[in-house]
């Protein structure tokens, strides 16, 4: 016997959000952070100079290095994105920008997948909501409509999504995959091509990602809801068996292939003792996932009566599969914050379901706390801008001094105007949502999209030179190449993949392993590392200069001169 659902919708509170802002703020959230910005350290300049390796033969497709030195992470994917939009690139493109292009595809991606999600498990009728005794209830599709705008929006608020998402990373395409699975499973019941083209390309896609085990789970875990699930007639039952054998061959065919690719390997690491990691584990659970656990958490306790029950509620049970892949993923790998990433279409569903059986203060108090956050936020990034601009207010200009010493700020007038229309759309936002107009189910979650979509795009335009100095190599690049002169060839030691892709790319070095005797007239090394590593040998080096990048007074490079060129002292 099915427990009534907790959800009452009227066919009033159902009606779309307008397409064309939907469409104007996925476009905002997934341009911001692709554009305008240089290659950041670590892993977003590493993998980016494993894609340049690629794109200029230094290396194998299936072995892609860099100066000898593979990834420190498995997945080839990645790379073969980044080095096939760098060759077919067209000359006026930067490679850095061309790399970036496939990445933002995957960004769409993954919002388009969510959406389709959504719509999905919200059709099913143990996610519709309550009959009215003289009708006037929402509409099976209408509802379903809504609902996917919900989770879009829930998707866009989750806090830890921005920067993750707009890097050159496997941890994107491992997300992007990771929504086309979880909308393969979700659309099963009601479409074949999409489903199964997204199951095939999002487990395969996740094991040459790096994350086989994850595809595995996933597709296990896909393959028995679809098998266990209830269903009305025996043609839908066939259907979902049908579904569960072929998720099964996928699964195991894509677990082959991790096999053949020897992508298998553990990586399991425990949290450790005293309960210091398990602390900030909890602080990044917290906020990593915000807003979109709470109102999870909500679903999950007005939604309980259908977990309990006997039947499998697909709308609850999918996303929560995923979620907890994700959440083991953090607890017992490393990166912990891009293991999470891969939940958050599914954390976003669980979300979105609980719109439905909001209270009129939850939601008031939701918009209170999102309205006075982020307008903090903004008001927060113009005042640092305006003190870099203008030297006023005094203490905010002295600390950005303090904190990256040597920036020259510089005024872009289109920079300028997308924060300005970011700011006023903000401002009608909030004007809209505290106006009287009939209820819309998803608009609880249309200040916290706005609101996090506005903090990124501020930053990404008004703080953005800022940002390239302090998270850049290049400033430090540009004070190396001023002392080697027009000499292109220098050997590295104790370097990072990062720091020797900054090298080439930024500097337009030639870079040579350090060898005996030396092939080049330089020598460049950390100076925190090569304290681990063999040092230098003093009868071919002699130290010239120590080189720190200017954010980060304990990132120094070391620059060393053959022995054999420096001019003796008089």
């Amino acid at each position: 016997m099915n427990n009534p659902t907790p959800a009452i919708v009227a066919q009033s509170a159902v009606r779309p959000l307008p397409r064309a802002a939907l469409l104007v703020l996925c476009v905002s959230y997934v341009i911001a952070g692709f554009v305008g910005r240089t290659v950041w350290k670590n892993d977003d300049i590493t993998a980016f100079g494993y894609m340049l390796s690629l794109a200029q033969g230094q290396s194998s497709w299936l072995n892609p290095l860099i100066l000898g030195m593979p990834p420190e992470t498995d997945g080839l994917l990645p790379y073969w994105l980044g080095a096939s939009a760098i060759l077919a690139a067209p000359g006026w493109i930067s490679a850095e920008m061309a790399a970036r292009m496939p990445f933002a595809m995957l960004l769409v991606l993954t919002l388009l997948s969510t959406w389709y999600a959504v719509y999905h498990l919200a059709r099913g009728p143990q996610a519709q909501p309550v009959a009215f005794a003289f009708g006037g209830e929402a509409q099976p599709t209408d509802y379903a409509r809504a609902m996917a705008d919900g989770g879009l929006l829930a998707l866009i608020a989750c806090l830890g999504l921005a920067q993750l998402s707009h890097e050159v990373t496997a941890y994107l395409t491992q997300l992007s995959c990771a929504a086309m699975v979880f909308y393969a499973i979700a659309g099963t019941p009601y479409r074949t091509l999409g489903p199964a083209l997204g199951l095939v390309a999002g487990l395969a896609g996740l094991v040459l990602s790096g994350a086989p085990s994850v595809a595995v789970l996933f597709g296990l875990g896909g393959a028995l809801l679809c098998a266990c699930e209830p269903h009305d007639d025996d043609a839908a039952r066939r259907r979902g068996m049908a579904w569960a054998i072929a998720i099964l061959l996928v699964t195991g065919t894509v677990a082959a292939l991790a096999w053949q690719l020897g992508l298998w390997r553990w990586r399991l690491v425990w949290p450790g003792d005293g309960g210091k990691e398990w602390q900030s584990l909890g602080r990044l659970l917290l906020w990593f996932t915000w807003p979109t656990w709470p109102l999870a958490l909500w679903t999950l306790w007005r939604w309980r009566r259908q977990l309990t029950s006997r039947q499998l509620h697909r709308h609850l049970v999918l996303p929560l599969w995923f979620v907890a892949v994700a959440v083991i993923s953090t607890l017992f790998t490393v990166p912990h914050d891009r293991a999470l990433l891969i939940g958050l279409p599914a954390l976003a569903t669980l979300a979105a379901f609980a719109l439905p059986t909001l209270r009129r203060s939850v939601a008031a108090l939701i918009d209170w706390f999102t309205l006075l956050f982020f307008t903090g936020v903004a008001l927060f990034v113009w005042v640092i801008w305006i003190a870099m601009q203008t030297g006023f207010p005094a203490k905010p200009a002295a600390n950005v001094a303090r904190l990256a010493p040597g920036f020259e700020p510089s005024f872009s007038l289109l920079a300028f105007a997308v924060a300005v229309l970011a700011t006023l759309a903000w401002g009608w936002l909030v004007h809209w949502r505290a106006g009287r107009h009939r209820a819309a189910i998803w608009k609880s979650l249309v200040l916290p999209a706005g609101g996090a979509a506005l903090g990124y795009l501020l930053l990404m335009t008004l703080w953005m030179p800022l940002l390239d100095f302090a998270r850049s190599y290049a400033p430090q690049m540009q004070k190396l190449t001023a002392l080697t002169g027009q000499q292109d060839c220098v050997e590295v030691q104790a370097l990072t993949r990062g720091q020797i892709t900054a090298l080439q790319f930024h500097g337009g070095l030639q870079v040579h392993p350090a060898s005996s005797p030396p092939r080049c007239p330089w020598l460049v090394t950390d100076a925190v590392r090569a304290g681990m590593e063999a040092a230098p040998l003093p009868e071919h080096w002699t130290q010239v200069a120590s080189i720190n990048r200017p954010a980060d007074k304990n990132d120094n490079l070391l620059l060393y001169r053959r022995a054999d060129l420096v001019e003796p002292s008089r």
